[in-house]
């Protein structure tokens, strides 16, 4: 099928009249009417009902004129994409991120992506806030957990698990079975969560909801991480921000056999058609980091 025969009956259809839509498409009249009545030859049906003041599209017409739209439009995207594809990043990228995954994990890919993409430069925005990505200016916005209902176009490009934790010295100060004895211990609330004090366990089957009684309330994920360390009490943090400390013993987790719930990692943009290259070159290589830390092919982050 001749994609220009669809663009010049869709532009007839939508003028009214075969001069207009040679105006629209700077054609002559005669090459635009001999196109179409080759495309109703092609389908086999008359398209167009042509009278001396204006031209319309019979019911055939009409649903074929809804297609055309559709098929042009995706040819008409499909160019632009293979445009933005092989253009180089430049210009200035607008990144926002939370304090804990933005520090263990988007700087070094930031790191990554200035080498490369000597032309473009980076601005990551950390803080626990949720930012207006049109407001600020933003390109992009990474975040973790669960995303409320928005207008904005997400990506998840990963998980991450929640582990109870506490610090080495402190695992000896309590003997803990079920997750409810843990309501009475000191516990250190992380503010920047909608529900710090609130915790679902599950095990197989069974499930038990904790309410802890904080003793201290920070609103930073990292200073949360250096209270416990620093022997405070317990505290949930996510795998990304605790795996080093769990492996060199620093930190000790917790009623391991109970698990927390699971969020997500978003990669959250400003309504729009296209992505420019800055973007979607930073978030190929985000999503690679992230794999490569998901199927255990690099160092844990931490």
């Amino acid at each position: 099928m001749n994609l220009n025969r669809l663009a010049y009956f869709a532009a007839v259809v939508d003028a009214g009249s075969f001069t207009r839509a040679a105006e629209r498409l700077g054609i002559t009249k005669a090459v635009v009417s001999q196109q179409v009545a080759r495309l109703e030859r092609d389908v086999g049906t008359t398209l167009l009902i042509r009278t001396t003041r204006r031209v319309h599209p019979t019911e055939a017409g009409r649903t074929f004129h809804a297609r055309c739209l559709s098929v042009l439009q995706q040819a008409e995207d499909a160019f632009d994409e293979l445009a933005q594809a092989a253009a180089e990043p430049t210009g200035t990228l607008r990144i926002a991120a939370p304090n804990d995954y933005g520090t263990s994990a988007v700087v070094p890919v930031v790191a990554a992506f200035s080498t490369r993409y000597a032309a473009c430069r980076v601005e990551l925005t950390l803080g626990d806030d949720t930012i207006d990505l049109a407001s600020g200016g933003m390109d992009v916005a990474i975040r973790v957990g669960w995303l409320a209902d928005s207008s904005l176009q997400a990506r998840r490009i990963g998980t991450f698990r929640q582990f109870m934790v506490c610090g080495a010295g402190f695992a000896g100060r309590f003997q803990a079975g079920e997750p409810q004895v843990l309501a009475g211990l000191p516990f250190v609330a992380n503010m920047a969560l909608r529900e710090p004090l609130l915790w679902q366990f599950s095990r197989g089957d069974a499930e038990q909801t904790v309410r802890m009684q904080a003793t201290i309330a920070i609103d930073a994920t990292p200073a949360v991480l250096a209270a416990v360390r620093a022997g405070a009490g317990l505290s949930v943090l996510p795998d990304f921000l605790v795996r080093d400390e769990l492996a060199t013993g620093r930190l000790v987790q917790v009623l391991p056999e109970w698990q927390l719930p699971s969020g997500g990692i978003y990669t959250v943009y400003p309504a729009a058609r296209f992505r420019p290259p800055k973007v979607t070159r930073f978030v190929e290589m985000l999503v690679a980091a992230e794999q490569k830390v998901e199927s255990g092919g690099e160092g844990r982050r931490g």
